[in-house]
């Protein structure tokens, strides 16, 4: 068995919800990795951010989103709610939270504490799941017709570049 992986790395506007199209970028990797049959596995390491795969929309709004995707970011938001302060129903992150955040020496996370009032995006990616695995057969990514691969950064509080990984497996 035979193993390839890539890391894709992707920036977020900062400012709503990123969706990435990574169909093409994935395709691609299945290529690269020279593995027939097997299976591809698509990953966000990251803990504000989802994998999903959804039907490709034509139709886009003014920001450049898909209408499925503004469809599902108005049923969020009537559910889950954005944490804009911390006065609001958000427990997250709390103060022992807060004080190990702020404490960390990583460029990763500013010691900036309205950047991580994204409890939101924490329980929006809870739902969605971190991962999609696809599988490749005679080296092709099954997806069919209208299948898109997605990737979602959920956090909106600030830009910065996030990783998406692939692993290949197969023969």
């Amino acid at each position: 068995m035979k193993t390839y992986t890539k890391d894709l790395i992707l920036t977020s506007n900062g400012q709503r919800v990123s969706y990435h199209n990574i169909t093409e970028s994935v395709r691609q990797a299945v290529k690269e990795s020279n593995i027939t049959n097997g299976l591809c596995v698509v990953q966000s390491p990251h803990t504000t951010c989802s994998v999903i795969f959804e039907e490709y929309v034509h139709d886009l709004d003014f920001n450049g989103d898909e209408f499925l995707q503004v469809d599902l970011n108005r049923i969020l938001d009537n559910i889950i709610p954005r944490e804009l302060s911390e006065e609001t129903n958000y427990r997250y992150p709390g103060p022992k939270h807060l004080e190990f955040l702020m404490g960390l020496d990583d460029p990763n996370y500013p010691c900036d504490p309205g950047t991580i009032l994204n409890g939101d995006a924490h329980i929006r990616a809870s739902l969605f799941g971190a991962s999609e695995t696809f599988i490749v057969n005679e080296t092709i990514l099954q997806i069919g017709s209208v299948g898109y691969i997605y990737f979602i950064d959920f956090d909106q509080n600030r830009k910065r570049n996030r990783k998406c990984q692939l692993m290949i497996i197969g023969e």
